[in-house]
């Protein structure tokens, strides 16, 4: 659902590669080489959600990836950071209404959306509860 896919492009004139993500136009990012550009990866997502929640624009969901591109699985946290923001997108919902559902400061309603910043599970679940909506997590094979 919201596992990326990133491809590299590589300037011949210039040492490094280039990481760009057609789900997420906006992001762009840079490697040494590409295992250091896929460890970058992920920082690199998360910056460019924080663009999408500065702008109040949904988080468009994952397509498949095309020949040549690299997955990128997303923390569980950041996962449901994103399912939070796209329902309060739908409904039309700020931070500052999140906050006065969930009875807790403007900080703590602001973390709970902040990609860059680490919240707890059980936050979350209690802010998707809140909004009658309930946090569902699966295994896969990797």
């Amino acid at each position: 659902m919201y596992d990326y896919a990133i491809r590299f492009e590589e300037d011949g004139t210039a040492p490094g590669v280039a990481v760009f993500c057609r789900d997420l136009p906006q992001l762009n990012s840079y490697g040494d080489n590409r295992e250091h550009a896929i460890s970058e990866a992920i920082d690199a997502i998360e910056s460019t959600l924080s663009l999408y929640a500065d702008q109040r624009w949904m988080i468009p969901e994952a397509t498949s990836a095309k020949e040549g591109e690299v997955v990128i699985h997303l923390p569980a946290v950041t996962v449901a950071k994103i399912a939070l923001w796209n329902e309060m997108m739908a409904r039309g919902m700020r931070k500052a209404d999140l906050c006065r559902l969930l009875g807790v400061s403007q900080t703590q309603g602001d973390r709970l959306v902040d990609f860059l910043h680490t919240s707890k599970m059980e936050q979350l679940e209690s802010a998707f509860a809140a909004m009658g909506k309930r946090l569902s997590i699966s295994v896969e094979a990797a």
